[in-house]
């Protein structure tokens, strides 16, 4: 069961197997269990069943992965499929990532494709939208946001709603040091949980929606005290393990 508040680390393309497993063993050091919260990591999926060993009965550690492809299985060179990443122990996905999108071309379709795809395997999916900084410049944030998310789940059942997790991550704070601010994280929050209300009424309150971009130490507490934000997706700032377990228990 998935707890608020949510702690996701996204290590990228960081952290080996031998490093993820020297992580992993120095993070359940520094970071006991609690019920009070949701802890997950999101390692390379080459390391990923590293973490799950060096996990070992620390169940209340979650693991993800941060991509999947739309098929089951076939001719695609280089990929991970939603069936092979919960047989290696992932019981989440990242969908729709702003460097899938915006590094590797990935569009609103194919974030809806994996969504969808994911929950057949029984992968939570997180679902990531953001706006880059010219379409906030613009005053297009809101539209971007809303029509990530609008494509991103209409190949779902309003039913299946109620099993995702958005994360907003705002394009133009990711790995520039420049996070938005509490104020900002709720504005956008507010128009994400209005939509997902829209769409499947209060059974979507339910649905978690995490804030990403350049959290840290420093910032992490103001914005979970956010509005609206139920939980943080991090990246650089969780690839030290004693840093990350500040985090967890903020």
């Amino acid at each position: 069961m998935i707890q608020r508040p949510l702690f996701f680390a996204n290590w990228k393309m960081n952290h080996g197997p031998t490093e993820a497993r020297a992580y992993m063993a120095a993070f359940l050091n520094f970071f006991s269990p609690r019920t009070d919260r949701t802890v997950a990591m999101f390692p390379p999926a080459l390391s990923l069943s590293s973490a799950r060993d060096a996990r070992g009965d620390r169940t209340d550690i979650l693991l993800g992965v941060q991509n999947i492809h739309t098929q089951v299985k076939g001719a695609f060179t280089g990929e991970n499929s939603a069936p092979m990443a919960r047989d290696a122990g992932a019981t989440l996905s990242l969908v729709g990532h702003s460097e899938r999108r915006h590094v590797f071309g990935e569009t609103n379709l194919d974030a809806a494709r994996k969504l969808s795809i994911a929950q057949q395997f029984s992968l939570t999916p997180v679902l990531c939208v953001g706006e880059t900084l010219d379409q906030r410049e613009l005053g297009d944030a809101e539209r971007v946001v809303v029509e990530q998310l609008q494509i991103g789940i209409d190949q779902i059942e309003s039913s299946a709603l109620a099993s995702i997790i958005i994360a907003y991550e705002p394009v133009w704070a990711i790995g520039t040091g420049r996070s938005a601010t509490p104020e900002d994280a709720s504005a956008m929050h507010r128009v994400i949980r209005a939509m997902l209300r829209q769409l499947a009424g209060e059974a979507s309150d339910s649905v978690p929606i995490l804030y990403g971009g350049s959290v840290n130490v420093k910032n992490a507490e103001s914005l979970l005290r956010a509005d609206g934000v139920d939980g943080l997706l991090v990246g650089s700032a969780c690839l030290d393990p004693e840093a990350w377990a500040q985090i967890c228990r903020t």
